[in-house]
């Protein structure tokens, strides 16, 4: 079956990857879409993918060799999950809504706009031109006339939420209930046990590099010293008119490796074994640590009583809890005052209730998981066509089979007889001329979803 090609107008670019939005390497930038149905049609949740950040050219161009900056390197499957998840038993406020999953591969949290030759190859740091790419090719897919919105993101997509929280509400308009929930992108700028600051100037280089102060708020720069102030949320929040929720551990285990105790302050390695294992951590230790909750909770504070703040702020030994099903939603997720994050989520984003939660310290919750990520989930530190080109690649959510089967063969009802819910979310890598429909075993198919 031929490929159907659908010309688009193209934009004054200038060139294909000299003004366009694209990755670290120059490949096109990508999403996941899963349609909504039923009532929840009208809603849709956008994820900012996770995994860091680059600050400097050598970081950056291995950075661009993985799917942290490369969109021809990530694999073709994604799992939907958590507040993703398709299943009204395990994500019941938001399971019928549109669902975007925003990949990430320009290393600044969404935020920069520049580029550097690096040798014989050129970095592309467009993060914000990424953002931009996706919403405007989203908005005449249904997101123009969207009736609620919740933006997330983990990590440096959390990050990356405060950033463009204000600007998505301004694109869609006051009729449009538009709300934003970061997951572990608090970060603190915070210093280290011994007393120097490893962050501020990691976060100095980053924004230099990324040319990302332009992009920063501007209520924010006028108020700070120095630029890359900004990117810390502490500084942010005040000038952020968007509702917002913060889903944060106050033991977060990246700013715990990373920038309260990392590497260069312990190079005996005494730290190793509690890193690795909170129950091996020593009373000292554990007195040191409840360090970082105090500067987590005293630069929470002066936001708790916000209109349209919600938070939950738990003390387990975590990174990003929205997107793993067992800590959003189960029988055994963590809870504060018996309420779960999805729980105080739905709470906050449909004023049910309060939705702000803030635990006892370490070692009180008996619900915690204390998932510790490796580094390479940390990300410190699918063949695509060419760059006139949108892909539309199936991806399938957790029960794989099954949802070929329903994608395939139009299955009615998988829970009590209702709509079909697990078609495969699709896979976009955006770009400017034209588009080309691919279905997950690469045949070429001539309907969109």
């Amino acid at each position: 079956m031929a490929a159907r090609r659908v010309r688009r107008r193209r934009r004054d670019a200038g060139g294909c990857r000299g003004e366009a939005g694209v990755c670290l390497d120059g490949s096109p930038p990508a999403y996941h879409l899963h349609r909504g149905s039923g009532g929840g049609a009208g809603g849709w949740v956008l994820q900012f993918e996770g995994g860091g950040w680059c600050n400097d050219a050598p970081s950056c161009a291995e950075r661009a060799g993985t799917r942290r900056g490369s969109t021809r390197s990530m694999d073709s499957l994604e799992v939907f999950s958590g507040l993703l998840s398709n299943d009204p038993d395990m994500n019941p406020d938001f399971y019928n809504w549109n669902r975007v999953k925003l990949r990430y591969c320009d290393g600044g949290s969404f935020a920069g706009d520049s580029e550097l030759r690096n040798g014989s190859s050129v970095l592309y740091f467009r993060g914000q031109r990424i953002w931009d790419a996706i919403i405007s090719d989203l908005l005449p897919k249904g997101l123009a006339k969207a009736q609620k919105v919740l933006l997330s993101g983990c990590s440096a997509g959390g990050l990356a939420t405060f950033f463009h929280c204000d600007d998505l509400k301004g694109r869609l308009g006051d009729a449009v209930t538009v709300k934003c929930l970061s997951d572990a992108g608090f970060f603190l700028d915070v210093d280290d046990i011994t007393g120097n600051n490893t962050v501020e100037p990691f976060f100095r280089s980053l924004v230099a590099l990324q040319g990302a102060e332009k992009n920063l708020n501007k209520d924010c720069l006028s108020s700070t010293d120095y630029p890359y102030q900004c990117f810390f949320p502490q500084y942010i929040l005040p000038y952020i008119r968007t509702p917002y929720f913060i889903l944060n551990s106050a033991y977060d285990v990246y700013q715990f490796h990373h920038n309260f105790v990392p590497p260069s302050c312990d190079p005996k390695g005494q730290w190793s074994h509690c890193k690795s294992d909170p129950g091996a951590c020593s009373t000292s230790q554990i007195a040191t640590l409840q360090g970082l909750r105090n500067a987590m909770l005293t630069a929470l504070k002066p936001f708790q009583n916000e209109q349209g703040v919600g938070m939950f702020i738990n003390s387990c030994f975590a990174h990003c809890q929205s997107e793993l099903q067992e800590t959003w939603l189960a029988p055994n997720s963590p809870r504060l005052h018996n309420k779960t994050i999805a729980e105080l989520v739905g709470e906050w984003y449909f004023e049910r209730g309060p939705g702000i939660e803030i635990d006892c310290a370490y070692p009180c919750d008996s619900t915690c998981h204390n998932i510790i990520p490796s580094n390479q989930e940390f990300g410190r530190g699918v063949s695509m066509p060419n760059c006139d080109q949108i892909t539309k690649i199936s991806f399938s959510l957790v029960n794989k089979l099954k949802d070929e089967h329903c994608y395939n063969n139009g299955d009615s009802g998988i829970h009590n007889g209702g709509p079909c819910m697990n078609i495969p979310p699709k896979f976009y890598s955006i770009s400017l001329q034209m588009i080309l429909y691919l279905s997950i075993l690469q045949f070429i198919i001539s309907y969109d979803i």
